[in-house]
């Protein structure tokens, strides 16, 4: 009994928060989220970097770790998003793979792990994703644009933070104070604000074609999970930092593969990528529990 009242303590604050957005989206069609995403991007993610990833949550070893570990997971994802979209004849596959490599491990997967596995679980997610939102301003734009630019995440506020993390977990280096408990608050502060966004993006992102999305999306919620199992097993992962490895792996499609696409990508592109991302987010808030129950059963 006691695991599944510990499911629901984890689970019940982000789906509710969620369907706080999906509520005010469809209350005010025009609801302006221009605030959140720029407090998110410029203040709220380098903030919730530098908090996660300080020396008192993870070591500099198990950063760098997880941080490799995921990204065989990604190239794995790359794998089957490259088989799926074969079998769907996508005649584009280059441009709809970021929804299958890039999980929203930020918007969801931060804050399941934080309360199935608290500070330390906070960290390897962290760990995971700092290296997808690297991939989003490198692999993703590369993927959309077809051509590589520095340009994209040198003006990433973000990509600053992971630097000076790292700088911090190498050297052992503590936070003063201080901005400890600024970073902390402005941490909550963002969970709160992505996951209400998030909500409200389900309104506004279309199904242009549910069978593809269907079918894709499988390739994401489903063989996610499976791929992060796999791994866990080959590299012999165990305890709390396995279980915030799966969570992160079992993710949906992140809602910034949509905005990056929007910008580099055909609207025909960026429609099938919109339909995934609605589809297998709505897929995930049956799939998540499973695995959450799964990791919390057996990698505690």
């Amino acid at each position: 009994m006691a695991i599944y009242i510990k499911l629901f303590e984890v689970l019940f604050p982000v789906f509710f928060v969620v369907g706080i957005g999906y509520y005010l989206g469809k209350k005010n069609p025009k609801i302006d989220t221009t605030f959140i995403t720029n407090f998110a991007a410029n203040v709220g993610t380098p903030a919730m970097i530098l908090y996660a990833l300080n020396p008192l949550n993870i070591s500099f070893d198990i950063f760098k770790k997880y941080f490799l570990y995921y990204l065989v997971a990604i190239g794995c994802f790359f794998v089957i998003g490259f088989i799926f979209l074969s079998i769907l004849r996508t005649k584009d596959i280059i441009r709809e793979l970021p929804p299958f490599v890039m999980p929203n491990t930020g918007n969801m997967g931060l804050p399941i792990c934080l309360f199935a596995y608290g500070s330390q679980g906070l960290g390897i997610a962290a760990s995971i994703s700092a290296l997808i939102i690297l991939c989003h301003f490198t692999l993703g734009v590369f993927l959309a644009d077809r051509r590589f630019s520095f340009d994209v995440i040198l003006k990433s506020p973000p990509f600053y933070a992971i630097l000076i993390a790292i700088i911090l977990l190498y050297y052992e280096i503590k936070l003063p104070v201080f901005i400890e408990n600024t970073t902390f608050m402005l941490m909550y502060a963002t969970i709160f604000l992505i996951l209400m966004s998030l909500g409200i993006a389900l309104t506004r992102l279309k199904i242009f074609s549910f069978k593809k999305a269907f079918f894709s999306s499988i390739g994401r919620v489903i063989f996610g999970p499976i791929v992060g199992y796999i791994l866990i097993i080959y590299f012999d992962l165990e305890g709390l930092a396995a279980g915030a490895f799966l969570i992160q792996c079992s993710m949906p499609s992140a809602i910034l593969t949509y905005l990056v696409g929007s910008i580099y990508s055909p609207k025909k592109i960026v429609d099938n990528i919109a339909s995934m991302i609605v589809v297998s987010t709505l897929m995930s808030f049956i799939t998540i529990p499973l695995v959450v129950f799964f990791a919390l059963k057996y990698f505690n």
